[in-house]
């Protein structure tokens, strides 16, 4: 339950107050509260049972005065008018003069001349809507043709925001999906530079020790190659034969060694090279992986900023959705407001129809009376004009059916465009 407040200050001992509401708002109905306390008072009720038209029916009566002052200010650079001494529009003005009972069309009362005889001689249908303007539905007229724009234009309104959450939902959907890729292929690309830079450092470390190994090698043969020129060079001009073949034999041995380790070197070398050119390149790789890494991470910052513009624009779409409704709901009050002094005004004007044509009637009946009493010589002449006026008579019977059926077509399409509007707001009620 919900209650409203407010208080009634009465110094005297005999209190006693009795609110009557009939046509305000959701009280259609004549409606009687006379249980008040000289204190205070709580007004409890569920939601939509009319606790705040109630209020709103108080403000209105008490703050509502039996003159109205319009004040229209005119100077050289501007022109302004007032109400009660609050600046308003023009058409605010005009509104509030259409509202007492002033037309539009003349609203100083002042019949110029010819007028009336236009009047008379007017066609039916300029009549019609000379009692509409008179009785004041052009209003209700103006303000219907405008709550069916703004319903349209909120229509509009709504088809965009739909197909904006639409495409932010999609969006989203996608900016996700990319996001599941990306974090796999980092996943994975970690592991694959973990697996080459593993394989590398244990080729290097292997191929690093094989060279030391031929380089010691190496110089051990340098070394003993060395000593034996030397032992040969010492032993010029001696007799030894046997020896000097067994040194010439260690010496090519020894050569043939050096032969192949120079070969295996520049081998190792080449291939040390070749390694040497492989790792320069997977360091090369290694920066450009590290420039693409970047750019993922610059590009995923800017899909989750593109995510939170997107998530900040939907909650707009959202609140100029919630908007539009609580437009949608103050047009509904308004209708239900403008509808039973609309349906009254047709009454009255399809009334006033009725009794102009029954008074056109009799006047015409009136004047056949008077005027043709004395001019028929004989009973066959009499007869004929009897005859000729049933049949202009029947002709205007005939008229004035084509007149009601053209006024029934209005009304049944204005209860169409009414029908109209009521589903609309229900479709947008509901949505």
């Amino acid at each position: 339950l919900i209650c409203q407040y407010f208080d009634f200050c009465n110094s005297s001992s005999d209190f006693s107050l009795k609110v009557n509401i009939s046509g305000f708002r959701s009280y259609r109905e004549v409606t009687s509260i006379d249980c008040f306390s000289p204190k205070h008072n709580v007004i409890v009720g569920r939601n939509g049972s009319g606790k705040s038209n109630f209020f709103l029916g108080g403000c209105y009566l008490l703050f509502r005065s039996l003159e109205v002052r319009v004040v229209r200010q005119v100077g050289q650079k501007k022109d302004q008018y007032y109400i009660d001494g609050k600046m308003v529009l023009r058409t605010e003005v005009i509104n509030l003069m259409e509202s007492a009972g002033f037309s539009r069309s003349n609203p100083y009362y002042i019949v110029k001349q010819g007028k009336i005889n236009e009047l008379a001689i007017a066609s039916d249908s300029h009549r019609l809507k000379l009692l509409r303007e008179v009785a004041g539905t052009r209003v209700y007229d103006e303000r219907k043709e405008e709550s069916l724009k703004i319903l349209k234009e909120t229509h509009n309104k709504t088809k965009k925001i739909e197909t904006l959450l639409s495409y932010i939902d999609e969006r989203l959907k996608t900016l996700e999906e990319e996001k599941e890729d990306l974090k796999e292929y980092q996943k994975w690309d970690k592991m694959k530079r973990s697996i080459e830079y593993t394989i590398y450092d244990t080729e290097a470390n292997e191929t690093r020790k094989k060279l030391e190994r031929l380089l010691d090698q190496r110089e051990e043969l340098n070394t003993r190659q060395t000593k034996v020129l030397r032992f040969i060079f010492l032993s010029k001009g001696q007799n030894g034969s046997g020896f000097c073949l067994t040194v010439s034999s260690e010496l090519v041995e020894v050569q043939a060694r050096g032969v192949r380790a120079s070969a295996e070197q520049r081998k190792l070398e080449s291939r040390f090279k070749g390694m040497k050119e492989e790792k320069e390149a997977l360091i090369a790789e290694q920066a450009e992986r590290f420039e693409k890494k970047a750019e993922l991470s610059l590009l995923i910052n800017d899909l989750k900023e593109d995510v939170e513009k997107e998530k900040s624009g939907r909650n707009k779409a959202e609140d100029v959705l919630n908007q539009v409704k609580a437009d949608i709901r103050e047009k509904e009050e308004e209708l239900e407001i403008i509808t039973p002094k609309y349906q009254k005004l047709v009454e009255q004007e399809s009334a006033l129809s009725s009794d102009i044509r029954i008074a056109e009637t009799k006047s015409k009946e009136l004047f056949a009376k008077q005027g043709h009493k004395d001019q028929f010589k004989s009973a066959e002449e009499r007869d004929a004009y009897l005859r000729r006026e049933v049949r202009h008579f029947t002709r205007q019977i005939g008229d004035t059916e084509e007149q009601m059926k053209d006024i029934e077509k209005s009304l049944e399409d204005e209860t169409c465009e009414e029908e109209q509007l009521t589903s609309h707001v229900q479709v947008f009620s509901f949505w």
